[in-house]
């Protein structure tokens, strides 16, 4: 469907407000989403940090700023180290780490730190978004977005 709602509700659950209008409306600067939507030929594929194993962001981070979470396995940012030089965004395989030109900083996916599933997942009206564990590298919880195809149930 490529609602975009996955991108509508990972920035509220980022802004400072918590609200809807508020957050798109008034805060500034204005929270910035950690997932987006690329649309394509009908295609629609949610891009977000999918935690790599290997993580290249942390290793060519220059301050130490981006670092797996020891608990979770997750990637994520100290936004006092973090000195904008962007070589994170350079190296991501996957090119979901942004730019957040409000805070100077970068903004990636951090699965949505104490909920119990990621915003985006949460709202997603489709379904179309899973958070999975990953037992195979046994990194912790993973985001993991596919376009489901519904196929009455199979």
């Amino acid at each position: 469907m490529g609602c975009g709602l996955c991108e509508v509700y990972c920035a509220l659950a980022h802004s400072t407000s918590q609200d809807l209008i508020k957050a798109f409306k008034r805060e500034r600067p204005r929270p910035v989403a950690r997932i987006r939507v690329e649309r394509t030929d009908g295609l629609f594929l949610p891009m977000q940090c999918r935690h790599c194993p290997d993580s290249p962001c942390v290793d060519a981070c220059l301050t130490g700023a981006m670092y797996k979470d020891p608990d979770s396995g997750a990637v994520a940012v100290d936004p006092y180290k973090c000195s904008a030089c962007w070589t994170c965004i350079l190296v991501c395989p996957y090119g979901v780490i942004t730019r957040d030109i409000g805070t100077g900083i970068v903004a990636k996916c951090d699965l949505c730190p104490g909920r119990d599933v990621p915003a985006c997942v949460a709202n997603c009206p489709n379904e179309a978004l899973v958070c999975i564990e990953d037992g195979a590298d046994a990194q912790g919880s993973r985001l993991a977005a596919a376009a489901q195809e519904r196929t009455g149930g199979h």
